[in-house]
């Protein structure tokens, strides 16, 4: 299954190897040679804080529901 390089260096990975790959549009991918002179392809392993957003752990966890007007009042409360 051939493909092309571009000016630019790049290529187009066809799909079904995506698809056996499972990558989607910006997943971020490596690549190494092995001891044959092969290039593996292969998803990046990136750490957790790049992958996703610091604040989607705790994002819509709140149990508490607090009407606005009452937090602004509990926030500006002076003791």
């Amino acid at each position: 299954m051939p493909t092309t390089l571009t000016s630019k260096g790049q290529v187009t990975i066809p799909k079904r190897i995506r698809d056996a790959l499972q990558l989607l549009p910006g997943t971020a991918v490596d690549f190494s040679v092995n001891a044959g002179g092969e290039v593996v392809l292969h998803p990046a392993r990136l750490p957790n804080r790049v992958r996703k957003d610091r604040f989607d752990a705790v994002r819509g966890r709140a149990e508490v529901r607090w009407r606005t007007d009452d937090l602004m009042k509990l926030l500006r409360a002076q003791d």
